[in-house]
């Protein structure tokens, strides 16, 4: 007769446990799921053969839901959300990191919110879509380091990777919204003459809510640098000029 000794009958039965849970929120997960959407999804993100989002699953769960159930597993534990996150289907990859944002922001600890950052940052490779990184990382990275040094920020910006470079530019709102707007222009100039489309877009988009701040410094960037940034760049930051004047920027008569 094997005994079994009794604190590996507690590991085992928190290991169901923990297999139960994950099993349980891929579920619900898959209540909102639809085909078409699915399929739209693989258009829309760009999964094809060399594009941006080659290789990406959708299961077609819009973002209200995943937010809803997220939400709804807001307890799981730092564990379990990992798991999630590592998923291979992209929208549970978005309730996993929206579950580690509730968790941050919930955590009062600094140790604590240092852990959740650290999980965040060490999960950059399921961190794959432009979506993904948007949705998630000013609440962490941003919020996380609005107190501390910056300098990770700019690193991450010289990454070769598109989202680690994007994570460095959109976490940066953070910032913006409060009027500190330093960083989000001198990560706009390293960042100027970056290839990728999605670049382009993304410090364009900090521009333009940097501009809501401080619109003449917004207009000192801009003069210095709208002959030669990438036009994408230049129409997502003067999108909520005058239209008069964003002919004047778009023709270079500044």
């Amino acid at each position: 007769m094997i005994i079994i000794p009794s604190c590996s009958i507690v590991e085992a039965g928190w290991r169901f446990i923990f297999v139960e849970v994950i099993i349980e929120i891929h579920k619900r997960l898959r209540q909102f799921a639809s085909l078409k959407r699915a399929q739209l999804n693989q258009s829309f993100f760009k999964t094809g053969k060399g594009e941006y989002g080659y290789g990406d699953i959708f299961l077609g769960i819009t973002m209200p839901d995943c937010r809803k159930v997220a939400k709804e597993y807001k307890d799981l534990s730092l564990a379990e959300t990992k798991r999630v996150i590592r998923s291979k289907y992209h929208e549970e990859r978005m309730a996993g990191l929206i579950i580690l944002v509730q968790k941050y922001e919930k955590a009062s600890a600094d140790k604590e919110r240092e852990r959740l950052y650290k999980t965040y940052v060490d999960h950059f490779n399921y961190i794959n879509n432009w979506d993904l990184v948007d949705v998630t990382c000013p609440r962490i990275v941003g919020q996380h380091l609005e107190n501390r040094n910056r300098k990770i920020l700019y690193q991450w910006a010289k990454s070769e990777r598109l989202w680690t470079k994007r994570v460095a530019i959109i976490s940066t709102l953070w910032f913006v919204k409060d009027g500190d707007l330093d960083d989000a222009f001198k990560l706009a100039q390293v960042l100027l003459h970056d290839e990728h489309d999605l670049i382009h877009k993304a410090v364009g988009w900090v521009l333009r809510e940097a501009g809501k701040k401080e619109v003449k410094r917004l207009e000192a960037f801009l003069k210095k640098h709208c002959k030669t940034m990438p036009r994408t760049m230049l129409r997502y930051a003067i999108e909520k000029f005058p239209e008069r004047k964003r002919q004047m920027y778009l023709k270079g008569k500044v």
